[in-house]
């Protein structure tokens, strides 16, 4: 096997120095922070951190989540909690911390990119008291190994996946990832092995609960491609890659439907997940779903 190259950190990593919630620190910060995210980059913000109550310190700890489970979830839209273990004072405690991050967040995010705040759609928040190392999963399951992100269950028809992340770990450990190849090489390598989709596939998916909608063309690529990504030892083995450590107290955000991502290593940490329409786009031609389509000459969803 041939070794691994990287980029400069530069080309995977926009550094912006904001370190309050309600505002941005720079006034030419939310024009490079659009382009930036949009061309597949990692907004990292090294002094924003996110500050949990002194009563939620009991939280950091694997003995509140599932243990099927590797993050405990929030539903902004209804208010469910879903696998967290504990008292019914736990849940509801639980419960109004992921809240306070999911508002925390969309906040940021509405000030930090104006473009896209009258489009953002909030997803699931979690928190995340499992360590990533040393969990047993599949290839396919394990998020270790470089991937873009696309859900099964949760079709998204070419929206945008748009994810903030925040590490709150409390005794000084980072949050490991690697950061891959640029969309583009990924789709060229892997959109060919990608056998059509099946007729009358997608409507049954969605007829037996297996999906909330149906999966379109595009849907059923990208899932075909993160799978095939996970599974190929020699691409990850290979692949030009950058590891970096995100250390407690700071703050990343990334499109990870476009830019290939591994969590190697780390605990406790908040996710925010927002879905963007590609319309709302500053450019809509770095959206996943163009590419492919200019890539595969077929109109996707």
């Amino acid at each position: 096997m041939g070794t691994a190259s990287t980029r400069s950190l530069p080309e995977v990593l926009e550094t912006l120095d904001a370190i309050a919630w309600d505002s941005p620190a720079a006034t030419n910060m939310v024009q490079s922070a659009v382009a930036a995210l949009e061309d597949g980059k990692v907004l990292y913000f090294p002094r924003l951190a996110f500050s949990t109550l002194p009563p939620e310190k009991r939280f950091f700890s694997p003995a509140f989540a599932d243990e099927k489970a590797k993050n405990i979830s929030f539903d902004p839209a209804t208010g469910q909690v879903r696998h967290a273990v504990g008292t019914p004072e736990d849940i509801s405690a639980i419960s109004s911390m992921l809240k306070r991050f999911h508002d925390t967040a969309r906040q940021f995010v509405t000030v930090l990119l104006p473009q896209y705040a009258g489009r953002l759609q909030s997803g699931r928040t979690s928190f995340r008291p499992v360590e990533v190392q040393g969990r047993k999963l599949s290839a396919r399951k394990d998020d270790s190994r470089l991937h873009v992100d696309a859900f099964p269950s949760t079709p998204t028809a070419g929206t945008r996946i748009l994810r903030v992340f925040s590490n709150v770990n409390p005794e000084g450990r980072g949050r490991d990832w690697l950061l891959g190849a640029p969309f583009e090489d990924v789709a060229r390598q892997f959109a060919p092995r990608v056998r059509p989709q099946m007729p009358g596939s997608a409507w049954l998916f969605n007829a037996i609960g297996a999906t909330k909608s149906r999966r379109t063309a595009y849907d059923h690529l990208m899932l075909n491609i993160h799978d095939a990504m996970k599974q190929d030892d020699t691409y990850q083995a290979q692949v030009v890659k950058n590891d970096f450590s995100f250390p407690p107290g700071s703050t990343w955000i990334v499109f990870t439907d476009k830019t290939s991502h591994a969590a190697l290593g780390g605990q406790h940490l908040f996710e925010q997940t927002f879905y963007v329409p590609v319309e709302a786009m500053l450019d809509p031609s770095k959206a996943p779903i163009r590419i492919l389509e200019r890539l595969t000459g077929s109109v996707l969803a």
